[in-house]
C-alpha cells in the first residue's frame, strides 16, 4: 500500500518528507490555502529526495501548463480534478510519458465516467470538494467496480486510518489529516506514514 502526502508548500514540509520517504509528494497548482506556483514547486522540487514521487495536482488547468510543469521536471505525475473531457484526457495521455491520476467524485456515483477511468493509469476517490478534510460513505466501496488501483482520499486522519486501510486501496492520499493549525506537522506525518508501511508489511506476512 502506497502513501502520498498532498499539499505540500514549505521548504519545512519538504525536508519531512525526505526523512519520513512517503512515496508521493503532491503540490496543488489550483485555488487553495495550500497553492503553489510553478516558481515554488520548482525550488521544493529540488530538495526533493528522488526517490519520492512529486503528483501535480490541477483543476481544469490548461494542457499547455501541464506540459510546462512536467517538462520542467516539476512533477513526475499528472492528478487531474475538475472536468476535463475525455478527448483532453486521451490527447495528454498520448503525449506525455508521465501517468496520470484522474479523481472521482464519490458523493455522486451517478457522475462516474468509465471511459475516462479507462484513459488513466490511477484513481483518486475523494468527496465533492478535494481538500475539505471530509469522508465520504466508503461503504460505497463495496458496491461498485472500479477498472484501474485507486487512492483513498477525504479526510483521512490518525483515528479513521486502520478503517481507511481495511479498504485494501492502492494508495492512501493524506493532506489535512497531517496538519496542525493549517501545517503539515511532523509527528503527526511519521505516525500515519508509519502505520502505512505496518500495515503493508503485516499483510506481507
Amino acid at each position: 500500500m502506497k502513501i502520498k502526502t498532498c499539499g505540500l508548500f514549505r521548504e519545512e514540509d519538504i525536508e519531512y518528507a525526505n526523512i519520513l520517504q512517503p512515496d508521493f509528494i503532491g503540490f496543488v497548482f489550483a485555488k487553495s490555502r495550500r497553492e503553489v506556483d510553478f516558481g515554488m514547486a520548482k525550488k521544493l522540487k529540488s530538495r526533493l529526495n528522488s526517490n519520492i514521487k512529486a503528483v501535480g495536482v490541477f483543476v481544469d488547468t490548461p494542457i499547455e501548463l501541464i506540459y510546462k510543469a512536467l517538462d520542467s521536471k516539476i512533477i513526475d505525475i499528472v492528478q487531474l480534478h475538475g472536468g476535463q473531457s475525455a478527448e483532453f484526457i486521451a490527447d495528454l495521455k498520448a503525449k506525455i510519458k508521465a501517468k496520470i491520476i484522474y479523481v472521482i467524485n464519490m458523493t455522486n456515483l451517478d457522475s462516474i465516467d468509465y471511459t475516462k477511468c479507462d484513459l488513466v493509469d490511477f484513481l483518486l476517490l475523494d468527496s465533492a470538494q478535494g481538500g475539505s478534510g471530509k469522508c465520504f460513505d466508503w461503504n460505497l466501496l463495496k458496491n461498485i467496480h472500479l477498472p484501474k488501483p485507486y487512492f483513498l482520499a477525504g479526510g483521512i486522519n490518525k483515528e479513521n486510518l486502520a478503517q481507511a486501510m481495511a479498504f485494501n486501496p492502492y494508495g492512501i492520499d493524506v493532506s489535512g489529516g497531517l496538519e496542525h493549525e493549517g501545517k503539515k506537522d511532523f509527528s503527526k506525518m511519521k505516525e500515519i506514514i508509519s502505520r502505512v508501511r505496518r500495515y503493508k508489511s503485516d499483510i506481507k506476512q
